[in-house]
């Protein structure tokens, strides 16, 4: 028997601003224009960002305003037109450049409200903006006020044009060579800021510790990168998601061969996770990731796209993707990059997640072995023996479960950072499953016992903390800490400690009891209360947990007792790994 058990008989898009004054549009004498560019240069609602070249003139002489926007009315360059916004101070222009962020040229003048007012818009635009992508034009009709060589040398312009000297030809052509300029910066700059988004997010996938945070994360980074829609769905063809079992974030459901599962999903996908795709993904959307699987290619629609990634151990994972918009060449090649880069990944957490279940398997063999003896294998023969063995050995990974889930509840909450790290979450649950043992020390007639031991019994009952205790702590020495047997140890010795001093081995009090046998402490009493006992029925659940309600401040910590309630629909729900063999 186990004493964990409280009641067994040893009682234990924001709107943009108005438009400035100055700004004017394409058909300036007309209220409103045929080509979808409304006055003011406000864009219609029908068009997309982007789809004109934005240009600002700042002048101080409504004429110029006036012949510049005449001279470009019928411009195009690569399909797209113009759309002029218009600035007739440093000043306006600053408000403008404040509020619009895609203005690839500006048409500006030298001498304004003062002498040296275009230059210092230069220097802020330049300097203060940090706005290196847009092209800008000096254009001054008073060449001796700023000399051309100087202002080339001292300031970060692209072109200087006396007034007099550009005619309409030499407006055309100068327009031109500045947005194509414009053009190859901007597209240098998204590559580079794409490149850094993927390394970046390279570096913290490659933190994730389980494939569900892993493949959550590859979702999240690729719509950060592309700019998409919250829809995404990501499926593992089932053949290559390994068997079903626990891992660090939880249990994984049986796989057939040539079946689909949802791995990870947002948006409207998010509630289908662990569930299988046939049944519950739209027809339309299992088709395109079907198709993908098929094809082994990336698949592109006006409204979606389907990402084929093809790990070094041949290993399948489709990722559907939602989009507002058709994906540019740029972002398909950003797309190529990032998966060749994670594909990797997926190959690396399924062999962690084997190797945790390995080690899972292993410790709770051993828990189980500790419990061994001839009064726990039963006398009802063969078939008696392995419904024992199997109980136990589920029993080891349901309190793990619980255990993590307690601990990560704790951790979300911001609670005890100094003891809930990531590297304490990832190894809680293993250490758990060693609570008891120390039980392979006890006399088997004890842990067997169908009624309420004596005095000695209970005594010798209670040494199973300080066995477990030695012998994990000497197992912990061929590590380097803190491992699951560094925390182990901890666990096995203090967790019948209760809060308000009463328990063993220590008679420690509140928070001198290590946090890992506190929360240990209360998964081990929900699972011991709600398992049929040798000296009694199982309780119902919700007595279970008003029984741990109760006993909140009492046995156990509160703040453990309140994470635990909060856990509890996740700890019943299904497939949730605690109350079903894993």
């Amino acid at each position: 028997m186990t004493d964990a058990d409280p009641t067994g008989p040893e009682d234990e898009a924001r709107a943009d601003p108005a438009p400035e004054s100055g700004d004017e549009d394409l058909v300036f004498l007309d209220d409103s224009a045929p080509d979808g560019t409304a006055p003011d240069g406000e864009r219609c609602a029908e068009e997309q960002p982007g789809s004109r070249w934005t240009m600002l003139i700042v002048d101080d002489e409504p004429e110029v305003h006036a012949i510049t926007k005449l001279v470009l009315s019928d411009f195009a360059y690569k399909g797209r037109k113009a759309r002029f916004l218009s600035a007739h101070s440093a000043a306006e222009a600053r408000r403008i450049l404040a509020r619009e962020s895609d203005i690839a040229l500006i048409l500006l003048d030298v001498v304004m409200e003062t002498e040296d007012a275009g230059l210092r818009l230069v220097h802020h635009i330049r300097e203060e903006l940090r706005n290196r992508n847009v092209r800008i034009i000096l254009r001054t009709g008073q060449p001796g006020q700023a000399p051309e060589r100087a202002v080339i040398l001292d300031y970060d312009i692209n072109d200087y044009k006396a007034k007099t000297q550009l005619t309409a030809q030499q407006l055309f052509t100068t327009t031109v060579a500045a947005l194509r300029s414009y053009e190859d910066i901007v597209t240098i700059d998204a590559n580079r800021r794409g490149l850094e988004k993927i390394i970046e997010a390279s570096s913290s996938l490659f933190r994730a510790r389980s494939m569900k945070l892993f493949a959550a994360g590859v979702l999240t980074q690729l719509s950060g990168l592309l700019g998409v829609g919250p829809d995404a769905i990501l499926c593992v063809q089932r053949g290559g998601a390994g068997a079903a079992g626990c891992t660090p974030s939880g249990c994984a459901p049986s796989a057939s061969a040539d079946g689909l599962y949802v791995l990870a999903g947002s948006g409207r996908f998010e509630a289908l996770i662990n569930e299988p795709a046939a049944g519950h993904v739209d027809p339309a959307v299992l088709d395109a990731v079907t198709a993908c699987l098929e094809k082994q290619a990336h698949g592109y629609a006006g409204d979606h796209c389907t990402l084929y990634i093809r790990t070094p151990n041949d290993r399948e994972t489709v990722v559907y993707l939602r989009s507002n918009r058709p994906l540019s060449d740029l972002d398909r090649k950003l797309i190529e990059v990032f998966c060749g880069k994670i594909s990797v990944g997926f190959d690396n957490l399924h062999h962690y997640e084997q190797l945790y279940r390995a080690q899972q398997g292993t410790l709770a063999a051993l828990a189980d072995l500790a419990e061994r003896g001839r009064g726990a294998l039963g006398t009802d023969g063969p078939a008696a023996e392995k419904a024992a063995e199997g109980e136990r050995f589920s029993r080891s990974l349901r309190i793990a479960a619980i255990t993590e889930r307690i601990a990560r509840r704790l951790h979300a909450d911001g609670l005890f950072p100094e003891s809930l790290d990531e590297s304490t979450l990832e190894i809680i649950g293993l250490a758990a499953i060693l609570h008891d043992i120390g039980n392979a020390a006890v006399d088997p007639d004890i842990l067997a016992k169908p009624g309420p031991l004596d005095p000695a019994e209970r005594s010798a009952m209670q040494t199973h903390t300080l066995a477990g205790a030695a012998l994990l702590h000497q197992a912990s020495h061929l590590a380097d800490g803190p491992t699951h047997l560094h925390l182990g140890a901890a666990v096995a010795r203090w967790h019948h400690e209760n809060w308000d001093g009463t328990g063993y081995p220590d008679g420690r009090t509140g928070a001198a009891i290590p946090l890992c046998a506190r929360i240990v402490a209360v998964a081990d009493a929900y699972d011991a209360m709600t398992r049929d006992r040798p000296y009694r029925p199982a309780l119902g659940r919700a007595q279970a947990v008003e029984e741990i309600r109760r006993l909140a401040g009492l046995r156990f910590d509160p703040a453990v007792v309140d994470a635990f309630l909060a856990v509890l629909p996740e700890i019943d729900g299904p497939g949730s790994g605690a109350g079903t063999a894993v």
